[in-house]
């Protein structure tokens, strides 16, 4: 297969949001990713689409949360959408990847099966700080892959549009399937999963105003309000859709906004601490240099990626509070 350069700079909307087209009628997508150190986009970002992750070369870094994840080759990452994530760079990076990108009532929505949801189990049954990765040597390995194979050969080897449809969906509910068989110790009661639904769809339109407004001024009670909750139910749900809190989150945000300002634009340190949210330079300097492990002028005059705090050579993996 052919793997195209994984450029997202080149993709990023002016708030720099990277989106996938996916259309209400066939909500699947599949890309083939070359990463390297040569093409890297800094920062991170957060989709309401499924997506798994499966990089065929290794080793390979990935934020999700507040954790950092090493996936080897053909290890499989079932990516928490909602919690901000990005690819880490590190020095010798070259990794081919195949990530696979679906919306939720593509496999179940309100009028489906009622059994249909067990599909989704692996997105949404997930316990803190246990990622679910099915990796190679797992029992329910070969039956996956070689569903994903058939996908695979299915979305990319025909133009007969009926037929791609029909058996992309097909062999990806057999990959799903396998993938829920393989995590049932994890497995939640239906109410559960529903309720880890509705708590996402419930703070869909903060996620939407964020996307477009993250530079600006948000307080608890603000976002409590634009979701129809109380303070305390709306921190609580934020932090388990999201992984952190809603302060940490516009932070990541704004950060990653930033490191790409520095990358691609002339402006000075002081104006892109204004655009992205930070009116204080100083305290932007101070919580750059947290997150990046350098400061923001370092940043920009050096052609390599920086090192956070503690771990060398690995780029914006440290958690910004």
């Amino acid at each position: 297969m052919r793997f195209e350069p994984h450029d997202i700079a080149a993709q990023l909307d002016a708030r720099g949001h990277y989106r996938v087209a996916l259309t209400p009628e066939f909500p699947l997508s599949i890309k083939r990713f070359r990463f390297t150190s040569r093409r890297h986009t800094p920062g991170q970002t957060w989709h309401e689409r499924l997506e798994l992750f499966l990089p065929l070369d290794g080793p390979t870094r990935f934020r999700m949360g507040d954790q950092n994840l090493e996936l080897a080759a053909g290890d499989l990452l079932v990516v928490d959408n909602l919690k901000l994530h990005h690819v880490v760079d590190f020095p010798g990076f070259d990794t081919r990847v195949l990530v696979i990108s679906f919306l939720p009532e593509f496999v179940y929505s309100l009028g489906s099966p009622s059994g249909d949801y067990t599909f989704l189990l692996p997105f949404y049954s997930k316990l803190d700080h246990h990622p679910h990765i099915l990796h190679p040597g797992d029992a329910a390995a070969p039956a996956a892959y070689a569903a994903l194979v058939r996908l695979l050969e299915t979305y990319f080897g025909s133009d007969e549009r009926p037929f791609v449809q029909a058996g992309s969906k097909a062999y990806l509910l057999e990959l799903l399937y396998h993938l829920a068989g393989h995590f049932r110790s994890s497995e939640v009661l239906k109410w559960e999963f529903m309720r880890q639904q509705e708590r996402s769809l419930r703070l869909k339109r903060l996620f939407d105003h964020l996307r477009e407004h993250a530079t600006e001024r948000l307080s608890v009670g603000d976002a409590s309000r634009m979701v129809a909750m109380s303070p305390a139910a709306f921190m609580k749900a934020f932090k388990q859709v999201a992984g952190m809190t809603l302060v940490t989150y516009l932070n990541h945000v704004r950060l990653a906004r930033a490191a790409q300002l520095l990358r691609e634009t002339s402006h000075t340190i002081a104006e892109i601490a204004a655009e992205t949210g930070f009116a204080d330079q100083s305290y932007f300097d101070r919580r750059f240099k947290k997150a990046f492990g350098v400061a923001p002028k370092v940043f920009r005059a050096r052609p390599g990626k920086p090192a956070p705090p503690g771990r060398p050579g690995l780029a914006g993996s440290a958690t910004v509070e």
